[in-house]
């Protein structure tokens, strides 16, 4: 079974998704997630390291993306090489328990990066959370990208597709 999450070939896609940057917490991080005419969204801003910060994020908006008896997600991109983080959320709230898994978007050329769902780890603001429920796919509401891990700089990230297997 097989559950697309995000076509970003859509413009529209990108309308369900917001920026959650580190100015949540005093920094001045700034980052979007926008349509490319190319047929792809572009997630794209700079990470700064000021003012306590050194994240950029975006989110999607919650609804039903959950799909039962899932194993993987997927999520097609190219990008610059820097390191990202796609986030799971299985409720709706802003600020809640996160289950993320890093990649790497290497190169000028389309990559599918297919990442395990027992290998997403819960974090609540950037700390693992020891004792959380393994994620449950049936239950995913939001998904999110991220990059932190002190990347200062201007980054960018071509997205196509997120979808569970």
């Amino acid at each position: 079974m097989h559950k697309l999450l995000f076509d970003f070939s859509d413009p529209s896609a990108v309308d369900a998704w917001r920026a959650i940057d580190d100015r949540v917490m005093g920094g001045i991080s700034r980052s979007s997630l926008e349509y490319d005419p190319a047929g792809h969204a572009v997630f794209k801003g700079t990470v700064s390291l000021e003012h306590n910060g050194g994240f950029a994020s975006v989110r999607s908006n919650p609804g039903d993306r959950g799909l039962p008896c899932a194993t993987e997600c997927a999520i097609e991109v190219r990008g610059g090489g820097k390191h990202f983080k796609l986030s799971l959320l299985t409720d709706d709230g802003f600020d809640s328990v996160n289950y993320q898994a890093g990649f790497t978007a290497m190169g000028r050329d389309w990559q599918t990066i297919s990442m395990p769902l027992a290998t997403f780890r819960a974090s609540f603001r950037g700390r693992e959370v020891t004792g959380a429920p393994p994620l449950d796919p049936a239950r995913i509401r939001q998904v999110g990208l991220m990059i932190a891990a002190r990347q200062a700089g201007a980054f960018t990230l071509d997205i196509r597709r997120i979808s569970l297997a």
